[in-house]
């Protein structure tokens, strides 16, 4: 599956360089839903839940850039992807991973990770979408160069509109509690970046 994801992603790549090197942010459209297991995880951690800050957008200095390839490929070598099921018995269970967790968990503990560097969990917004018919979790990065994705299944640091994904929903900046729907991708340009 990650060979499918690598191959869909470079072929997307090729046929959509402007989305992949203008950078995108996602337009949303009002209120939309959780993963019902969001909640209990934010009642054991609140912390990672929030999306409280000031900082809306990140600017994206070369060391900022490294430190999100960095994570990205950190978690993913060191964190075994296993369904909720195999780990906790659950089908879904969302929670900080040690040595194994599922695409939530892994976002979560990317999420952890950069907070501990410095980044604002405002810009930071655990993100849900749809690949082969199955829900996937992502970590959404608000930087300057658009909305960027740390994802399990590869390695790359990608813009969000370059990943073969349908997105549905994502946490919502300043209330992370309260959920956004997620609509088309514009252009950096023609969206405020906030401070």
């Amino acid at each position: 599956m990650k060979r499918d994801v690598a191959l869909i992603a470079f072929l997307l790549s090729v046929a959509c360089p402007f989305a992949a090197q203008a950078g995108t942010t996602m337009e949303t459209r009002g209120k939309g839903f959780a993963p019902p297991a969001f909640y209990s995880f934010c009642s054991r951690q609140p912390g990672l839940c929030s999306t409280a800050g000031g900082t809306k957008v990140v600017t994206l200095r070369s060391g900022l850039s490294a430190q999100l390839k960095q994570v990205n490929r950190s978690v993913n070598s060191r964190i075994t992807e296993l369904s909720d099921r195999a780990v906790v018995g659950k089908d879904d269970d969302w929670r900080v991973p040690t040595v194994s967790g599922d695409c939530e968990d892994i976002a979560i503990l990317k999420k952890l990770e950069l907070m501990k560097r410095g980044w604002p969990a405002s810009a930071l917004l655990l993100t849900v979408a749809s690949y082969h018919g199955e829900g996937h979790t992502v970590l959404t990065v608000r930087t300057n160069e658009g909305d960027l994705v740390l994802d399990n299944l590869t390695n790359s640091v990608r813009d969000w509109s370059s990943t073969p994904y349908s997105y549905f929903a994502r946490q919502a900046q300043g209330n992370g509690r309260r959920w956004e729907r997620i609509g088309a991708a514009k252009p950096v340009g023609t969206t405020a970046t906030g401070t």
